[in-house]
């Protein structure tokens, strides 16, 4: 069986996330860069991949999927190791929320409405928009209260483990963090903040954070 390929830009979030799992389940795999500040998204040859364009692509074994959610479970499902899905189907549809509140609710707020304006619009020559990011402060504290209060009876966002849940969130998180916004909201989760110490001490963590600027 040959190694899977992850397409796109190792600084993506969503990305990360793929490449996380890999890393949780000690899997090899191949990283093909997608230069999306480029056009490359757009190029026929990734469009066949991806026919809307986005990023990450899985590649494996001539199977191709697409959608980040759909690709961490197929990493899951198809690579022995560590599970990262509970096996009690009440602990996996708390995960399967919480995904979909990270997807729906804390990627809009802390990622595109905070971080990217934040951190890539700098890098791109750009100012932040202000008042992008003053909207956004209110969705992005209910995040970190609904995360928070997930993490009250567990040490994980679904239960006694590290989900692909877990996984989904750490990129925002480690991005997050380091903007004026989260080191002053982040505080008020402090089960929120406990969670990144205990889930960044996993190697795949340094391994796959990317540098940006550089």
């Amino acid at each position: 069986m040959a190694d899977p390929i992850v397409y796109g830009p190792a600084f993506s979030m969503k990305l990360r996330s793929v490449r996380l799992a890999l890393e949780w389940k000690s899997v090899p795999y191949a990283l093909r860069d997608v230069d999306v500040l480029g056009g490359g998204h757009l190029r026929p040859e990734h469009l066949a991949r991806h026919p809307f364009g986005k990023v990450p692509v899985l590649e494996h074994d001539g199977f191709v999927v697409y959608e980040t959610q759909a690709i961490l479970r197929y990493i899951d499902d198809a690579f022995k190791g560590l599970s990262l899905q509970p096996a009690h189907m009440r602990s996996r549809a708390r995960m399967s929320q919480i995904m979909g509140i990270i997807d729906f609710y804390c990627y809009p707020s802390m990622a595109t409405s905070i971080v990217m304006e934040r951190f890539f619009k700098p890098l791109l020559g750009g100012s932040a928009d202000e008042n992008l990011i003053a909207q956004a402060l209110p969705q992005t504290q209910t995040c970190i209260d609904v995360l928070n209060r997930s993490l009250e009876a567990s040490p994980y966002l679904a239960g006694n483990s590290p989900s692909l849940a877990d996984i989904l969130l750490v990129p925002i998180i480690d991005y997050f963090r380091q903007t004026p916004e989260g080191a002053h909201l982040l505080p008020s989760g402090p089960n929120l903040v406990r969670w990144w110490e205990r889930i960044s001490e996993h190697p795949g963590i340094e391994k796959t954070r990317p540098t940006l600027g550089g």
